[in-house]
């Protein structure tokens, strides 16, 4: 599908504004726990990340700033861009409540505005994305660039997202046998507009600004643009399980997270850590 860049950041940005409110009150982002201290993010990430205290990290496409405070409340100095204005202003107040302005700042900008917004390249010990962030962004390589922009020498960029595989499917279109329905090609090069008004989040809810647009960025893709930004890829991990129910037949376990009901057909999700050379 053709659509100017005007129309997708406008509608992209109302319906991720709209989300906001949904958020800041559904048990998926737990926001009582992040307040009472010591939170924890999902299983993949706290097998993965380790130790953040002392390192300067910049939270790219942040939302409320849950993982922003929780890095934190961990020892680092972190700042957090999100391009929602009503996101923003949440993760502001969050921080504010929590004691936790002091260590870290938020910015709203486009995630392509980033450098510009935060005038600080080759500054962050590490660079945070996870779970549905990529999937918003048309250009791939850009995003890559502007990751291993504000990485310092010996510093990382960590992703954890979505797969690619999986997202071929969707709930909207209708069941194929035991897997969801067919959605989207796995290699389809433009961009996906689709109008949902259901949030991930909260089933009940029901967005008035249901239209938004979104790309596929194949596994290889992803990969390579982190090489050529001039990152190091030191390991891709695929997992079967997400922290939230990306499909309505996932089945939570007992660690929060949701996998297939009966076999791991598919991957659900994959993280990676790529580094900068001393």
């Amino acid at each position: 599908m053709s659509v100017s860049e005007q129309e997708w950041r406008r509608a992209n940005r109302a319906n991720w504004d709209e989300r906001v409110a949904i958020h800041l009150r559904a048990p998926l982002y737990d926001l009582a726990a992040l307040r009472a201290g010591g939170s924890r993010m999902s299983p993949i990430e706290e097998a993965e990340l380790g130790p953040v205290a002392g390192l300067r990290v910049l939270h790219l496409q942040c939302h409320l700033g849950g993982d922003s405070l929780r890095l934190a409340e961990r020892g680092a100095e972190v700042v957090g861009l999100d391009f929602s204005g009503a996101a923003i202003a949440a993760a502001r107040a969050l921080a504010d409540e929590m004691g936790l302005a002091g260590r870290v700042r938020f910015v709203e900008a486009d995630l392509y505005d980033a450098p510009a917004a935060i005038a600080e390249p080759q500054a962050f010990d590490l660079v945070f994305v996870t779970w549905g962030a990529i999937t918003w962004l048309p250009d791939i390589r850009r995003w890559a660039e502007i990751g291993a922009h504000f990485i310092k020498p010996g510093g990382a960029l960590y992703l954890a997202e979505g797969h690619p595989t999986a997202l071929v499917f969707d709930d909207l279109a209708p069941p194929h046998g035991a897997l969801p329905g067919w959605f989207a090609p796995y290699f389809l090069g433009e961009a996906l507009g689709i109008d949902d008004p259901t949030d991930y989040a909260d089933p009940r809810a029901r967005l008035q600004n249901a239209r938004s647009y979104s790309w596929m960025h194949p596994l290889g893709e992803v990969v390579t643009a982190l090489i050529e930004a001039g990152l190091t890829l030191r390991w891709l991990h695929e997992h079967d399980a997400v922290p939230w129910r990306m499909f309505k037949l996932l089945v939570e376990g007992a660690d929060g997270l949701y996998r297939w009901p009966d076999k791991p057909w598919l991957p659900l999700g994959f993280s990676l850590r790529a580094e900068r050379s001393v």
